[in-house]
């Protein structure tokens, strides 16, 4: 059964719970611009992003010096972009893409790819098409390279994207078996990229090559299909296959509903996959309408780069320097999350796993750097609690409204009502 839609207006508090989830956080105006309204046009309104980007962005990673200074510009341009940029949901999908079809930058060390990378995870946030969205992944030079396909010869073949393609990408451990793998790592001979090779090019742009010579045409059995199959043929295949639609649509829900998401609606969310072939759009709007939407709170402890972004949007996104951004990027590589860099392959595993006496301690650092230090933003219309807790009155709100702005601002952001979405 596909999930309930919501059928009551926006109250406040659900305005707010919205943007949280979708944009991070919002001001009080923002907030209330969204309250009265359908939920299903908030749903779809939210999703209708193009590619604009944010318009002075202070970095530019093509300018980097070496190969590390690149990636840290471009580490700081993706924060700018998350916390100044006009589509904050796309940005939030991108990063939850990032988090599947994972690269990452100490492997692919070419700045060119990985900025294209992330340009394909933007296009396809909201794809309509998740085979489409996988065979570019696939064919991407981040991809190729990361996971080792460029070496993926006839006779020679490398079996490392056919694994995660089926354990990691699409059905999940338990609907293939070793023989799929081998058949697909055979299938997906022959694809490779030219050009960015080696620490001295890494500002060069490399290109997806398909290599015939090199592609094994035999037959092959993969996933119950038999044939002459190719690359194109197993994407298809996999991103097909039933057990795709609940593996997928479980991330999805972890991102927007939960850290353990209830299983019933993820299987709710798998039959609109199925019924649309794949169709993440209309999984998303169906997602983010739903009455499980809106009963999910305080279920997703923030991200590192969530809790960072978060504060700046909530606080009306005040100007930041670009070394102070530069030193947030590292910071929340210091909470456990480098942007494109996940810790494996699997990716973060999120939740609970984002807190240790260590990284709490880095937060209170952020959240009194935000508010309180000598570089701190000016706070002259301070957020309300609505903005900063998702409650207009949240437990302890009598002590809060008695402090002056700076001071319950920083409160506010170290509080769990903030560090829970």
């Amino acid at each position: 059964m596909p999930l309930t839609p919501l059928s009551r207006p926006l109250t406040a508090e659900d305005a707010a719970h919205f943007l949280r989830r979708t944009a991070f956080g919002a001001t009080d105006a923002q907030i209330r611009a969204l309250v009265g309204q359908n939920a299903q046009d908030v749903a779809r309104a939210a999703l209708a992003f193009d590619q604009s980007r944010a318009s002075s962005t202070p970095f530019d990673p093509m300018q980097g010096a070496t190969p590390g200074a690149a990636l840290q510009l471009g580490r700081g341009a993706w924060l700018y972009e998350l916390a100044y940029g006009p589509h904050p949901l796309r940005e939030k999908l991108a990063l939850t893409w990032s988090n599947h079809f994972v690269v990452a930058t100490d492997k692919v060390r070419n700045t060119p790819a990985m900025l294209d990378y992330l340009n394909l995870l933007r296009r396809h946030a909201a794809t309509t098409s998740f085979e489409r969205f996988t065979l570019d992944v696939a064919q991407s030079p981040a991809m190729l390279r990361y996971l080792d396909n460029d070496q993926n010869r006839k006779g020679k073949p490398n079996e490392n994207f056919s694994r995660e393609l089926l354990e990691l990408f699409t059905t999940g451990i338990g609907a293939y078996t070793e023989t799929d793998v081998r058949e697909g790592a055979r299938a997906l001979t022959g694809w490779t990229f030219q050009g960015g090779r080696g620490n001295q090019q890494y500002l060069q742009q490399p290109r997806f090559v398909n290599q015939p010579q090199q592609h094994d045409a035999g037959r092959k059995t993969y996933l119950g299909q038999t044939g002459n199959l190719t690359g194109e043929d197993i994407v298809r295949i996999a991103t097909s296959h039933p057990a795709t639609a609940t593996f997928v649509s479980r991330k999805l829900h972890r991102a927007f509903l939960a850290d353990t998401p209830d299983e019933t609606a993820v299987k709710g969310s798998a039959a609109t996959w199925t019924r649309t072939k794949g169709d993440v759009m209309a999984v998303l709007t169906e997602l983010l309408a739903s009455e499980a939407f809106y009963a999910s709170r305080a279920r997703i402890i923030r991200s590192p780069i969530e809790f960072i972004v978060g504060g700046i949007r909530t606080l009306g996104q005040p100007p930041i320097e670009a070394r102070t951004l530069l030193n947030l990027a590292a910071t929340a590589g210091r909470m456990g999350q480098v942007l494109l860099e996940p810790d494996t392959v699997k990716g973060w595993d999120g939740g609970r796993e984002w807190i240790n006496d260590t990284t709490l301690l880095l937060r209170l650092q952020v959240a009194a750097a935000l508010t309180m230090g000598s570089k701190a933003p000016n706070l002259d219309t301070p957020p309300s609690l609505l903005a900063l807790t998702g409650q207009e009155r949240p437990a302890g709100a009598v002590l809060l409204s008695s402090l002056k702005g700076r001071q319950r601002t920083y409160l506010s952001l170290i509080s769990p009502e903030f560090q829970l979405s």
